[in-house]
């Protein structure tokens, strides 16, 4: 079971409705996790149960990212609007490049994220599994 996380901006929240229902089948299995109001449609218009964190703007964004930081997430799927300046675009950023830093998968548009789940149907997370076997101590390097 990996851990997944839903993040849209408001001009994707349809967008990523769409995306997850056509995949729910997928991401059932998962355990998932999502800011505030993604989370809270995803659930709306599928039978998928989801941890919601904070809206974006309020530092879902950051809660998210403090589980990435930890390698406590597997997969994200993050549909940005690229046309419309974000107020909180600092946090975005730094989310990227934690997910960057701990080699985390993540998709920031649709095309990306049906490549992404598609090579979760098939399997080639399993790679995800050793990193959290062989996860170091917190006062490890």
């Amino acid at each position: 079971m990996l851990k997944i996380a839903f993040i849209a901006h408001d001009r994707k929240k349809e967008e990523m409705v769409n995306f997850v229902t056509a995949y729910e089948s997928v991401f059932a299995p998962h355990e998932l996790y999502s800011t505030g109001t993604t989370g809270t449609r995803i659930m709306e218009q599928t039978s998928l149960k989801i941890h919601r964190f904070m809206s974006g703007p309020l530092g879902g964004d950051q809660q998210i990212g403090a589980m990435v930081a930890q390698n406590e997430m597997d997969l994200i799927i993050f549909l940005r609007d690229p046309l419309m300046a974000q107020p909180h675009e600092p946090d975005i950023i730094a989310l990227l490049r934690l997910c960057d830093v701990q080699g985390i998968p993540v998709a920031t548009n649709v095309a990306t994220a049906e490549l992404l789940v598609r090579a979760l149907a098939r399997g080639d997370f399993a790679w995800r599994e050793l990193v959290h076997k062989y996860k170091p101590g917190i006062d490890q390097p």
